[in-house]
């Protein structure tokens, strides 16, 4: 018998439609702790037994949203058996996400320096030249 030859990139292609089918699928939550959530990413384990969620909030509390979010996970774990064709679905787990936060204070941190440098070039522009006598 021949073994099956590994599929290139499949781990990325099924992280894709997980992806995919978890952000329909958290619309249909109840929990009003699940604030207006995006998913940025999924990394699951090469024998696809666990799968780790990116996500990120635009309004509510991260931590509950988190919580929430890890506490229905089972719930979301049960709609991706009905819609994925693979073997093993993986237990989910639910990280937030804070790349967009620290870009945003990068960004703010970088605006302040130009600012600031700014203004340091042009102050010895405004001076008059001395004119020695």
């Amino acid at each position: 018998m021949r073994h099956k030859r590994s599929i290139p990139n499949r781990g990325f292609r099924v992280a894709d439609q997980i992806q995919r089918d978890l952000a329909e699928l958290i619309r249909e939550l109840k929990d009003p702790r699940v604030g207006m959530i995006t998913i940025n990413s999924v990394e699951v384990t090469p024998d696809y037994a666990h799968a780790k969620i990116f996500f990120s909030l635009l309004i509510g509390d991260p931590s509950e949203s988190e919580k929430a979010l890890n506490e229905a996970a089972g719930f979301l774990r049960n709609g991706l058996f009905k819609r994925l064709a693979i073997h093993t679905v993986p237990t989910l787990h639910f990280h937030f996400d804070r790349t967009t936060e620290r870009a945003a204070e990068l960004n703010a941190m970088i605006l302040q320096a130009n600012a600031t440098r700014a203004k340091d070039d042009a102050a010895p522009a405004a001076e008059p030249p001395k004119s020695e006598d």
